[in-house]
């Protein structure tokens, strides 16, 4: 009896735990997208080959900078593993500078850190 009761005490506590884990329910959840890696960093790309064109068609400040904030919040669905988030932040740190060409209104310069930054973010495919 004296080791019964604990017994089954530990059974109860381990059971209900597992029961409402939150890692267990750790899944897509209605109104929170997902993407798989490989669909995240095209997202991301895409954006910024948008941001490219708009720069190259002569689009205003306002509407580049929310293109490239875009890719900067889809940045963030990249979820792999460790070394491919230290490459994401060091891509990402292009799009803060091209972010900052564009409020000075130097276009040329912002578009080449929209290039590194699309090159560096292809690059991440190599490294799932």
């Amino acid at each position: 009896m004296k080791f019964l009761k604990p017994f089954l005490l530990s059974v109860c506590l381990g059971a209900s735990m597992g029961a409402f884990s939150t890692a267990a329910l750790a899944e897509c959840e209605d109104g929170r997208t997902c993407f798989e890696p490989d669909v995240a960093i095209d997202n991301v790309v895409n954006k910024i080959m948008e941001a490219r064109h708009a720069i190259d068609n002569g689009a205003d400040s306002q509407s580049i900078i929310k293109l490239i904030k875009d890719a900067k919040r889809l940045n963030k669905e990249i979820n792999a593993n460790d070394l491919v988030d230290r490459h994401r932040q060091k891509a990402a740190k292009f799009l803060n500078l091209a972010i900052k060409e564009v409020k000075q209104s130097a276009l040329q310069p912002a578009d080449s850190h929209l290039l590194e930054a699309e090159k560096r973010y292809k690059a991440l495919h190599a490294l799932l």
